[in-house]
């Protein structure tokens, strides 16, 4: 069963002006779908096509000689993991039981913003930002590349996807200021809240 590009969980104007229509033109229509392109080439005809991206992201993780199927079915999965982890009209303090857990970990939600800033921007070149579940407790890490948590043993909560290409239409090399847009108006907490939970 070859895998497909996923719709995107909204309009791709509906998180205009924090990223741009041209944007998702762009990062969904062609870099996302590409590594859907990529990843299916790859594993046909192999076990690996009738496998989930997740068993195949554990199956390849640091497999230096299946580096091509882990990067794309990984990317895949975090793309679509980053589109659910927004929503229009997001962001914000958070709410629910993820807000509790929040102020447990971090000390406040401010304390939290500071700290996931501070690893997006400081991600060097390409990779993702992350709000990650660890036993019971929450963490906050960064990946490069296609890197993903899922396969380092934490369940991830929410992300951002600090590669120029998910921002530099809009935001040119300005990444600290997509992160604060993405944490104050985009940031879906009921999706977080889901994953805690889940």
């Amino acid at each position: 069963m070859a895998f497909t590009l996923p719709d995107l969980p909204y309009a791709k104007d509906a998180l205009a002006p924090h990223i741009s229509a041209n944007t998702f033109d762009f990062h969904h229509g062609k870099h996302h779908n590409a590594y859907v392109v990529n990843l299916n080439g790859l594993v046909a005809d192999t076990p690996m096509a009738a496998m989930s991206l997740e068993d195949i992201m554990k199956a390849t993780a640091g497999d230096a000689s299946k580096a091509g199927i882990f990067n794309n079915a990984a990317q895949v999965w975090n793309h679509t993991f980053f589109w659910s982890s927004m929503k229009p009209n997001g962001g914000g303090a958070p709410t629910g039981a993820i807000a509790a857990a929040i102020d447990e970990a971090f000390g406040s939600y401010d304390a939290f913003k500071e700290a996931f800033k501070t690893a997006g921007m400081t991600q060097f070149g390409s990779g993702w930002a992350w709000l990650v579940k660890k036993g019971d407790k929450l963490e906050i890490v960064k990946t490069p590349n296609a890197e993903c948590p899922l396969t380092r043993g934490a369940t991830p909560i929410l992300t951002c996807d600090v590669w120029e290409h998910a921002y530099y239409l809009d935001y040119q090399n300005r990444r600290p200021d997509f992160l604060a847009a993405f944490l104050d108006h985009l940031v879906n907490w009921d999706f977080a809240n889901a994953n805690f939970a889940g």
